[in-house]
């Protein structure tokens, strides 16, 4: 990690003195350039963006306010549970319903650091562009990317993306240069619009690599017990030493790598009502679990439930492959829009695992694949402030009973909108059988049934703004992973009721945003799913211009918040989160203050996060055992380039 971090900081160093040489040999030809090229000049488009219609897209985000916020350093910003350190395993802290529908391969921990080749953002540029990034929380926690794109002609539009971030370990160590996470990921992408305007083709090539270090949450040890009326108590306040701390796994690894390629193209036939589209994906994810320090006392193996295989390692692979395609037509005009498809994906599942001592791999299960069908559409109409859309995907079975399917409906009234989603999903293949060296389940499970009702308002009031979203739930048939981490179904219903809060407000130069979401029906005493019933943040700062305008800043503080409740605990070995009863996470609030600046095309920031570190205690747990990184000094930089 220190090696990788040096290299990483030389190679910021070099570019950043490249292009400023660059742009100072630019600034002698032609001073204009700064006028010409820049942030308006610069378009980001989405396939998405292209299936409504849309070839301008949006001009690239040059804002600094999630600039100095952790979650939006990676793809998925929504709240997480993880295991204290960045780049860990890590969960949806609320709970979302599913949409993905048929055959799935159910280990999703890493999916918050992978690119989704469906959202990658394509460029329309009038010049070269170039995006840089480097963050770094020292010593624990950093992040590089570098992104070009240029267009060759006025229809073509290449680039490519190379991003690493890893983050060292705080645990049991002699020194915080020990790396724990480290994490690659190249993207190459192409954009081609005839010169006509009929034809649109966006296509992407991704792989990444994930190297996540499992340690298996702190060891207590007998100096942290105390006596108490039913016997001896671990006292969770003495486990906050970090690097003198002990361990459960001291050589554990687990590995997710993942290869995509995605093409989407579409040809217009009769003007704007009726365009021909085709999507092409093909991916595959490998997970890798290794163990070859296996500790037996007084033949009872310790930290894992079972040795089933090898009593000398463990390692055990999952590999899912896929190929969709998808066919369809779609039309839209400013009132009315559509999209009916037909999507065909065949699958495969190969899973092995090392046998006998030695241990030698070998095939564990047999190869699961299969070819499935789904049909699906959308369609929208748009008057003024009203507006209907609908939405749709079935998965048709011989057994109607097991059918899957989506369907949902919204209608929106100048700021009141309305949701309805109906849902059916079959249980993942891991859910559904497992063999390894610690856990074996072949479970004949039925699909899990959603209806769910939601009710939002938005509106901005001059310096306020002000929204709400309710939401009802209803899950029968709910597989989820119990006490024993072994998948289960929910025999009854579970309703969650949630109120989403949002308040924004600025006076003068002071920005104040809180949001906060309260959940019901998903408590500690739940078999289900469990959410802390009030998670929220908030954020108080002041912006403005210093230097007669050359400089735009921010200062302020931002805090985050979650109630008490009793977290999921973690299988390193399944990558599966799972209920617990045993252990209570404290409501602790975290709090950072922050420095940042924008120059330009060059943002900047400072940070000190968990400032509030010892108020009230030294640290705080984000999983059973698995405590969160102590205060520590962030600073980031963020530089576009224009020509």
């Amino acid at each position: 990690m220190r090696r990788s971090h040096r290299l990483c900081l030389a190679a910021a160093l070099l570019l950043g003195a490249g292009l400023l040489a660059g742009t100072a040999h630019a600034q002698v030809i032609d001073d204009s350039t700064k006028v010409r090229y820049g942030a308006h000049t610069t378009f980001i488009l989405r396939e998405a963006d292209i299936f409504r219609g849309d070839t301008l897209g949006r001009m690239v985000d040059t804002t600094l306010t999630r600039l100095p916020q952790n979650r939006y350093w990676v793809h998925d910003s929504t709240y997480q549970q993880d295991l204290g350190n960045f780049g860990t395993a890590s969960r949806r802290l609320l709970w979302e319903p599913n949409l993905q529908l048929g055959a799935r391969l159910g280990r999703n921990v890493f999916d918050r650091y992978v690119r989704d080749a469906a959202t990658v953002p394509y460029y329309d540029t009038r010049s070269p562009y170039t995006f840089f990034r480097f963050f770094q929380g020292n010593p624990y926690e950093q992040v590089f990317e570098l992104s070009y794109a240029r267009s060759v002609k006025k229809a073509f539009n290449v680039g490519f993306a190379y991003e690493r971030f890893g983050s060292n370990k705080y645990l049991a160590v002699t020194s915080t240069q020990i790396g724990q996470v480290e994490h690659s990921n190249f993207l190459f992408f192409v954009r081609y619009q005839s010169p006509d305007d009929r034809y649109h083709a966006l296509a992407n090539f991704s792989t990444a690599r994930h190297r996540a270090v499992e340690q298996g949450g702190i060891q207590p040890l007998p100096t942290d017990t105390l006596e108490g009326s039913d016997g001896r108590k671990i006292d969770l306040s003495r486990l906050f030493d970090y690097q003198r701390e002990q361990v459960r796994l001291t050589n554990a690894v687990n590995r997710d790598s993942r290869d995509r390629v995605r093409l989407a193209h579409t040809y217009r036939l009769l003007g704007r009502g009726l365009t021909v589209f085709h999507v092409f994906d093909w991916n595959r994810q490998l997970n890798k679990y290794t163990d070859d320090r296996l500790v037996q006392q007084a033949g009872v193996v310790q930290f894992y439930p079972a040795l089933l295989l090898s009593t000398a390692a463990t390692d055990d692979r999952a590999e899912f492959r896929q190929l969709e395609n998808t066919v369809g037509v779609m039309g839209n005009s400013n009132t009315v829009e559509y999209r009916l498809y037909g999507r065909q994906r065949t699958y495969s599942l190969v899973t092995r695992a090392a046998f006998g001592e030695p241990a030698v791999l070998g095939q564990a299960l047999a190869e699961r694949n299969g070819t499935q069908l789904f049909l699906g559409g959308t369609a929208a109409f748009r008057y003024r402030q009203f507006a209907i859309e609908t939405a749709g995907e079935l998965r048709p079975v011989t057994n109607i009973t097991d059918s899957e399917y989506w369907a949902r409906g919204i209608a929106r009234l100048g700021p009141l909108s309305g949701e309805l989603l109906l849902a059916s999903y079959a249980p993942t293949l891991t859910e559904q059988e497992l063999f390894g060296n610690h856990y074996r389940w072949n479970n004949d499970l039925s699909n899990t049934q959603v209806q769910q009702l939601r009710v939002r308002v938005a509106q901005q009031l001059s310096r306020h703004y002000l929204e709400a979203v309710g939401t009802v739930a209803n899950i029968s048939n709910l597989v989820y992973y119990n006490q024993q981490a072994l998948p289960t179904q929910r025999g009854q219903a579970q309703q969650l009721t949630t109120l989403m809060a949002r308040y924004r407000l600025n006076v003068g130069h002071v920005f104040f945003d809180n949001q906060a979401t309260y959940t019901l029906g998903a408590e500690d005493d739940k078999q289900g799913i469990r959410v802390p019933k009030l998670v929220g943040t908030s954020r108080l700062y002041y912006q403005g211009y210093v230097f007669k305008k050359a400089l735009l800043g921010q200062i302020g503080a931002q805090a985050y918040f979650q109630s008490r409740w009793k977290a999921y605990d973690y299988s390193p070995s399944t990558q599966q989160f799972y209920l617990q009863d045993h252990f209570t996470i404290r409501n602790t609030p975290l709090v950072d203050v922050f420095l940042s600046g924008d120059i330009k095309t060059v943002g900047v920031f400072l940070k000190m996060a968990y400032i509030n570190q010892f108020l009230p205690q030294s640290g705080y747990y984000t999983t059973p055992y698995y405590v969160g990184l102590p205060r520590r000094f962030e600073f980031g930089i963020r530089w576009q380039f224009f020509n």
